[in-house]
């Protein structure tokens, strides 16, 4: 069966993640279709979707304005599975710190935006995730800061006693970019594991 992936296409690394589920759902004998959202009505097509980075100010009024916002809402509520990286993350958050963010609380979280630094302090560090054997190479970029989290959100992943990597139901954040390598275990985790669980 072909899985529909849909990449929240208004910035960010829009085909990286693609590749990356593309890479995930072959290592698991499947198919991905991979389509790009830009507007609305596509998002309840879609198996499974991709919230990239880029700028979460920009990126939470375009999805607002195309109504892109409230089908990624129900998306959710049907336990359909999420990818939400770095400003994807901040997006999706309960609170950005930030009012100019219209975050889409999909994730019981706080997050403080480019809290690591800007993009002269980007830096890789191998991390320890749970539910993977091997750390994973994690790319930091202009990377926010998940300040608080739920009582019911499972932290992942932490670098400097700080959560990167969370799970909040079917929704994976993370706040570094996992599709910027070449390996795709944090795109399968988020769409493959709890199936498989």
């Amino acid at each position: 069966m072909t899985l529909t992936a849909g990449v929240v296409a208004v910035q960010g690394d829009v085909s990286e993640h693609g590749d990356a589920i593309r890479r995930a759902a072959a290592n698991h004998g499947r198919d991905a279709e991979v389509v790009e959202i830009r507007k609305s009505g596509i998002v309840p097509e879609c198996d499974v979707l991709l919230l990239p980075g880029g700028e979460s100010t920009a990126i939470s009024r375009l999805l607002a304005r195309q109504g892109i916002d409230d089908e990624i809402e129900r998306h959710v509520k049907t336990e359909k599975p999420v990818l939400a990286t770095c400003a994807g993350l901040i997006v999706a958050s309960r609170d950005a710190r930030d009012e100019r963010v219209e975050t889409l609380d999909l994730v019981d979280a706080t997050v403080d935006r480019n809290a690591f630094g800007r993009q002269k302090d980007s830096f890789e560090a191998p991390l320890d995730v749970a539910g993977l054997d091997e750390p994973f190479p994690a790319v930091f970029i202009r990377a926010p800061l998940i300040a608080e989290v739920g009582r019911d959100v499972e932290v992942l992943a932490s670098w400097d006693e700080k959560p990167v990597a969370i799970r909040d139901g079917p929704v994976v954040g993370t706040s570094f970019h996992p599709e910027l390598t070449s390996d795709s275990r944090i795109h399968d985790l988020a769409f493959f594991a709890e199936a498989e669980a």
